[in-house]
């Protein structure tokens, strides 16, 4: 089992910048993956940001060059950078860790208006 616990998100201006954390407990040395999906009212789950063991990224072309993932291996979490954010940006975001399943967290309200 692994558990996930998400912080940040919150409300910000078009333009602004936000950070969200997740800290992985339990099973942690089981995960290959982790990463950040959002879901925006109406909308499948998508991805966002990814990046696995060995440090390999992967982003969702809406996000490229405007978020970045970092994952601290000691502390065993992962963090989005979001900046240059953009109303179609406002979504409840979710990490996700992949052991033999997946694991989500709790969900983050980003949502970004003036």
């Amino acid at each position: 089992q692994v558990q996930l616990v998400e912080s940040g998100g919150g409300l910000v201006q078009p333009g602004g910048s936000l950070r969200l954390s997740c800290a992985a407990s339990g099973n942690i040395f089981s995960i290959s993956v982790m990463g950040w999906y959002r879901q925006a009212p109406g909308k499948e789950r998508e991805l966002v940001a990814a990046i696995t063991n060995g440090g390999t990224t992967n982003y969702a072309d809406a996000v490229k060059g405007r978020f970045a993932i970092f994952r601290d291996y000691a502390k065993h979490t992962v963090s989005l950078q979001m900046n240059s954010l953009k109303p179609d940006d406002t979504a409840v975001y979710y990490c996700q860790a992949r052991a033999r399943y997946d694991y989500w967290g709790q969900g983050s309200q980003v949502t970004v208006s003036s």
